[in-house]
């Protein structure tokens, strides 16, 4: 996947070059030959990042000056190869917000992995602190999940890990973030709710897991449940804070009794 990313890195580093190749071929007023200097100081960054968020806000800028100068000086005789050249741009910039999404998602569930995951409590944490609300940060551990595995194969795992996501997607709302963060353990992030209303919505999920998903084996049901940890960030906390906060909760909800959800302390 990355590598992926460094190849369109790499043409979207040709076309800003061939854009400006375009441009050098006249004789520039002055506002163009800053914005030749500018194509180039992009063009290095393009060449120094490996960010796909950073990539495409430096195209978006070369894009905006590109077209500003267009429309505002006359010495541009070959609009057309430049209209092309932003429309290869703007397919690569489209291509690249497609395999950032891959690179932040667990392949076999659809849920964010633990780089996505990153990324979006980055978002919701500054969101939640720029206006005064809380962010519930929920962790859950599948139950006896390695028994599944041992005793049933890992296809009816992998079934168990799919179907979870599916039904949390299912369960939660449009705003709550689902992500794997590793093995049989989820990462669920709900954004301005408070502590009663996050164990309502976990709650919820356990009840309509055990109704829509089970395993299925010798014609017996065996009910999938989990355990959670809920915690509320505080303001400006970072995320492994919480989530060692949640993940203690987590401890005490496995020691409590199955399908349990445990509030953590503040």
């Amino acid at each position: 996947m990355q590598e992926a990313i460094k190849q369109k890195q790499k043409r979207m580093l040709r076309l800003v070059k061939s854009t400006d190749a375009i441009k050098s071929e006249q004789k520039p007023m002055i506002d163009s030959e800053d914005y030749y200097k500018q194509v180039e100081r992009y063009a290095e960054q393009i060449r120094n990042t490996r960010n796909a968020d950073e990539i495409i806000s430096i195209l978006d800028i070369v894009l905006s000056e590109t077209r500003g100068l267009r429309f505002s000086d006359e010495v541009f005789t070959a609009q057309e190869q430049v209209k092309r050249a932003e429309q290869k741009i703007e397919s690569l910039k489209s291509e690249l917000e497609q395999l950032r999404g891959l690179v932040q998602t667990d392949q076999m569930t659809g849920a964010f992995n633990r780089r996505g995951l990153d990324d979006i409590f980055k978002r919701e944490a500054a969101r939640a602190d720029r206006n005064a609300q809380s962010l519930g940060v929920v962790l859950i551990d599948l139950d006896n999940f390695k028994q599944i595995n041992d005793n049933f194969g890992h296809q009816y795992g992998d079934s168990v890990l799919i179907n979870f996501v599916n039904v949390a997607k299912e369960t939660l709302r449009p705003s709550d973030i689902v992500a794997r963060f590793g093995g049989e353990e989820f990462v669920i992030l709900l954004p301005d709710v408070e502590m009663e209303d996050a164990l309502t919505i976990i709650s919820r999920l356990q009840n309509n897991l055990g109704k829509i998903f089970s395993i299925q084996v010798d014609k017996q049901s065996i009910p999938v449940t989990f355990f959670a940890g809920v915690a509320l960030r505080s303001f400006g906390e970072h995320q492994n804070s919480v989530i060692s906060r949640a993940d203690k909760a987590l401890y005490q909800a496995k020691r409590t009794g199955k399908n349990q959800a445990i509030p953590a302390l503040i």
